[in-house]
């Protein structure tokens, strides 16, 4: 349990190390695809549907709208 823990946040400052170059529109596009995935997959698990799916289709919407959205930024 300790490694996992471990790994968790070296993947979460890799992350956040890596986002430092990005424009307005690649952050937009990351944040949008990941907050997508999240919603998508917790909707479809209330709703019964397959979890995996929902995250998928979350993260493709999410990630259009982000990316409008950090393009209408710069």
């Amino acid at each position: 349990m300790k490694h996992w823990k471990i790994l968790a946040v070296a993947g979460a400052i890799a992350i956040v190390a890596a986002c430092t170059n990005m424009t307005p529109q690649q952050q937009g596009t990351l944040s949008g695809a990941g907050i997508g995935a999240a919603a998508g997959a917790g909707i479809a698990a209330i709703s019964g549907g397959n979890a995996w799916t929902g995250a998928a289709i979350g993260g493709v919407a999410g990630g259009i709208a982000g990316n409008i959205r950090g393009n209408s930024q710069q």
